[in-house]
């Protein structure tokens, strides 16, 4: 049984990102930390995957659709996203490796929940699209294969924070902590004594955005860091764009 989980979505290899996360205590203290997927498609991939490696066994890895697209370009193929085509070609083969071999879903025992389902997309697919606005009816068909005593089921994907209740289980998005949706700045989540809290990291927008370009010799960095470190795009302008893949039409 795991006393407390810091989860930790959508980095996209925003190293300064991470590391101010990291950095919070709670995240120190955290017995686990969870990915939820889409961990390394950014601006600093290699930088991003050695440094929560060297986190060792804290680390609990959950494949993303982006994680897999990685793999993709690195074996030759591509992804039809610069920053992930170029992200891809960076990675060293046992980053490619690591990224392979990633699980989705993965549920622990967490002290005050039980099992608790973490995946990407959704439970049976790391691509899938479901919101928080979504009908009980989308949600009940996403759920309806996660079993019976998970009464938890922690997401990523969609880049924006958000936890409700649907028919008594608790679904939870900690939101992304390098590329946010709704309000800028890093984004997480943390799991401990049987409650959530939706957690955002104060920083210094101006000086991650210079931190991200600084760093990366990615040729789309200053874009990059403009679009999702120093401002970033509303959950109105989410919600719009991911409502189509949620079976939904219009705003």
């Amino acid at each position: 049984m795991v006393a407390s989980v810091a989860v930790l979505s959508d980095v996209h290899g925003a190293l300064p990102a991470l590391e101010a996360v990291l950095a919070e205590p709670d995240v120190v203290a955290a017995e686990r930390i969870v990915l939820t997927g889409d961990i390394a498609a950014g601006p600093l991939p290699v930088e991003t995957l050695d440094l929560l490696t060297s986190l060792g066994e804290r680390v609990v890895w959950v494949r993303g659709n982006a994680d897999r697209e990685l793999v993709t370009v690195a074996r030759g193929g591509t992804s039809g996203i610069d920053v992930a085509d170029w992200a891809g070609r960076q990675l060293r083969p046992d980053q490619v490796e690591l990224l392979d071999g990633l699980p989705h879903p993965v549920t622990l025992d967490v002290d005050g929940f039980g099992p608790v389902l973490f995946c990407h997309g959704s439970p049976r697919d790391d691509d899938e699209v479901v919101l928080v606005d979504s009908s009980l009816a989308r949600w009940a068909d996403v759920l309806a294969g996660v079993p019976d005593d998970v009464r938890t089921i922690v997401c990523g994907h969609t880049h924006m924070p958000f936890q409700r209740l649907v028919d008594r289980r608790l679904v939870v998005n900690p939101g992304s902590v390098g590329m946010p949706y709704g309000r800028p700045g890093p984004h997480w989540a943390l799991l401990r004594d049987g409650v959530v809290t939706l957690r955002s990291t104060t920083v210094d927008l101006d000086a991650l955005a210079d931190a991200v370009v600084a760093a990366s010799v990615f040729p789309g960095a200053a874009a990059w860091a403009d679009m999702y470190a120093r401002s970033a795009y509303s959950d109105t302008d989410a919600l719009t764009t991911f409502a189509p893949r949620d079976g939904r039409m219009g705003t």
